[in-house]
Formats: C-alpha cells, structure tokens, sequence
C-alpha cells in the first residue's frame, strides 16, 4: 500500500480553465504557494512523493510518515515545515502584489507539528492570515511559530514576534479568515520563553501554561532546520549547499508571475535520519503554573485540576491559585537584584453589597527584587470601571524564591502578595494579590512576571 494519498485520475475542463485564468489575472501570483527545499524520509501530498524543487499548489495536502520532514520556502519568501507523523493543508495562498492588503493566506494543520514563518505578503496583510488546528485559529503579529495538534488539543509556542489564538466558538469558526480577536481570544510573544497557548476542543478562551510537553519535544526539529534570530530572520541551514541556494534566493518573477528557479542538480538520495530527540534531564527546572480555578462572569476556568494534579501549590487566594511543577527549584542567589515587566494578569472586582462581579485590568506593572536584603517591592494601577487605584506591596524572598507580602494595613503596602520566583536564572515570578478598595469592593488577581 502506499504511503501517499491517491488523487483524481482527471480533472473537468472548468477547472483547469479556472485555473488558468487565476495565473494570467493582472496584481496576483499564480496559485503556487512555494516550493519544496528540503525532504528527508517519508513525505509527500496528493499520489505522490515530494522532492527539492517540486511546487507546492494552492489546496495541496502535505504528509509525513513517522520519520518525514519537508520544508517549504513560500512565495513570499515565507518558510512553512512539517516535521514527522504530521499532516497539513494549503488551503489558501494568494498574493496581492499590486494591493498587499488583499493577499489572503490560510493554512490548516490537520494533526502533527508545523513551524511557519510568515512571509512578506503575510506581515503585510496579517488581518488576512489564518492558522487553523481542529480545535484553534490562530493569527500573527510578523511571527515564527510552532504548533502541536491532534483532534483533541493544540498548543502553540512562539520564536518571534506574537500569536493570538482562539478556540472555535461564537464568532470564530473554521471556516473564517483573519485572527479571531474577542474578549475570549488570548495572546503569546516571542519575550515568553517556556510558555505555551493551549486549547482544547470546546473551550473558547485559550489557557497559558509553562512547561510540559512542547511541540519541539513531541516531533524535535533536525539540526539543520533554519535558527530564528530575534528580528525573524532566518540563519541558514547547513545540510548542502543546494538546500541553503534555495532557502535564500528570492522567487523570480516576470510580468507578476513566479517563474521556476533554473534546473540545478540534485544532491545525492539523503535517506532517513534519527532526529535529534532533547532528553531533558533528570530534575527539569520546576516553572509556575497559575490561573483562574472557577467560573467567573461565564468564564471558564483557565486552571484546570488535571494540569495540576502533581504539582505543589504555592498560592491560592480567591478565585487565584499557583502552583510548582515537579522539578529543580530555583534558589535565590547571595547578591544582586532583578527587575521583572509585568507579562500577563487576569483580576476581579466584587462588590459585597450587591454581590456584582466585574473584570478589572492592570497596567504599569512593576516587580523588583533584591536578593541582597531578601526583600522585594511591587506595583500596578488597577482599572475598575474607569477608576484607578495605585496597588503597591512590600515583602520578604525566602531562600527558595517564595514571595511573601506585608499585611495591606501596613504602610506603604495596601495589598496581600504570595507567590514565587521560578525558572532558569529567576526568569520569572507570579503572584496573588487581594486588597480591599473601599467599603464595598475587594479586588483579587494574579500576576505572572519576566525578566
């Protein structure tokens, strides 16, 4: 039997007639998304199997077996891999170049793991770019992202730039273009190291979560697949000299109609490799894991109780808690200090005297430690139907990196803290709060943290 999908013996005269006239209309490239630039083991799309330099069409399905890598440059100088076991469709690749803002790009990884880098045409029309797993959509902010699926969940990490993610639900459906954006959808930057969005069929809201299993750990990537630098840009691969041609050279066009690169030769049949597979050592480095643990204003939960089942809570205040993930736990150094920018919150309002329940926002976060005095400070401005109130919190560091505040009624601390720093080199924090406002209202959240 063959490893590859069978395709359609013919197709009607109407559609190669469709076809044609898409080519020849003036402002868009033809219906090619890219081309193939390297393949290794098991690869191919509809009955057949892929090689360098074979086009990758618009609607073409892309597959590996359970050693296959394939990466494809894309028209825009855009780069879209396939790592093992994985399945993936070009669904829509249309290049405006006389109008950018109406190129139209949507992209379907129907199970496995996929790295995209988007192209030029993309970070010109990233209102117009879909991602799509079984369960997500996922838009991009000029971004280098890697996604883990299978009929049940996703999870996306992120290399450069920033993701917005959404489960299906509401407004957002498979079906659509464009980023899902609504109160429910959240956002990932590159500036995150260790984090992930995760969805699971059914849930609308994407959770956060640090550590565990990431796409690279599930399908590792080879040696040679391109580094991402901080600006996006793409370092060469150093597998053969042919492979690093194509990556690089830019796709040849005249009269606005890609043209194929001249005929090289190909390099000797590179047969199936063993990935590189990351063996985490014995003791990983324990992370923090933190969220919302019950409904709130027809909000789900964003802490589920299976993530948590073996770690060790650190904080629970509310409707808050934090938990350690089993590992190496960070201890504070003898010296010096770090500064942390205030990443991601989630916070409530409720008012006791009518049981109302409102979402609050925070801004101008800061969070500094120092290890010298074991002792850290803190504050933000908490939004409340457009009234501000200036939280701030004074505190002790142990010796394993907890985080413990001063009473609120101790001056000039007007909030409770507990929480933790965790993570290589103290890479981040997170913590509870809970303050009362006025008579009526008391306020509760958590905070996750970044160097």
């Amino acid at each position: 039997m063959s490893f590859y999908p069978q395709s359609p013996v013919c197709r009607p005269a109407s559609a190669v007639l469709a076809v044609a006239a898409f080519v020849l209309s003036a402002g868009a490239w033809a219906a090619e998304a890219g081309r193939v630039v390297f393949v290794s083991g098991e690869a191919g799309t509809v009955g057949k199997p892929l090689a360098v330099g074979d086009a990758v069409q618009e609607g073409d399905e892309l597959v590996t077996g359970k050693n296959g890598y394939v990466y494809v440059r894309t028209v825009d100088q855009g780069l879209l891999i396939l790592r093992p076991s994985s399945k993936a469709r070009i669904v829509q690749y249309h290049v405006d170049t006389q109008v950018p803002e109406n190129t139209r790009v949507k992209l379907e990884l129907v199970t496995g793991v996929a790295r995209a880098v988007s192209g030029e045409a993309v970070k010109k029309a990233r209102q117009n770019f879909r991602f799509n797993t079984p369960v997500a959509a996922i838009g991009v902010r000029g971004t280098d992202f890697t996604v883990f699926t299978d009929q049940e969940t996703s999870s996306v990490a992120v290399t450069a730039g920033a993701v917005v993610v959404s489960g299906f639900g509401g407004n957002c459906a498979p079906g659509g273009t464009g980023p899902c954006e609504h109160a429910a959808s959240r956002e990932l930057a590159a500036g995150q190291p260790g984090q992930m969005l995760q969805v699971r069929r059914g849930q609308t809201q994407p959770r956060l979560t640090v550590g565990g299993s990431t796409p690279n750990t599930v399908a590792p990537p080879r040696n040679d697949e391109p580094v991402a630098k901080a600006d996006g840009v793409q370092g060469v691969p150093v597998l053969d000299p042919l492979k690093a041609d194509l990556l690089n050279q830019s796709v040849v066009r005249q009269n606005n109609v890609p043209q194929q690169p001249e005929p090289q030769p190909l390099p000797p049949q590179i047969g199936p490799s063993t990935p590189i597979v990351e063996v985490p050592p014995e003791l990983p480095q324990a992370q923090l894991l933190w969220g919302r643990w019950e409904a709130v204003n027809g909000k789900a939960p964003t802490l589920a109780a299976a993530d948590t089942a073996a770690a060790t809570p650190v904080a629970r205040s509310g409707s808050y808690a934090i938990y350690r993930t089993p590992g190496t736990t960070f201890q504070s150094p003898e010296q010096g200090s770090i500064g942390f920018s205030l990443a991601q919150s989630e916070a409530i309002v409720r008012n006791e005297a009518t049981s109302a329940v409102t979402m609050a926002t925070l801004q101008n976060g800061k969070l500094n430690v120092d290890f010298g005095k074991a002792t850290f400070a803190t504050s933000f401005d908490l939004i409340d139907n457009q009234q501000t109130f200036a939280l701030q919190a004074e505190g002790k560091v142990s010796r394993d990196g907890q985080l413990s505040g001063n009473s609120q009624f101790n001056k000039p601390t007007n909030m409770n803290v507990t929480g933790a720093i965790a993570g290589p080199d103290g890479s981040s924090a997170a913590y509870i709060f809970s303050s009362r406002l006025d008579p009526a209202r008391v306020a509760n959240g958590v905070t996750q943290w970044v160097k």
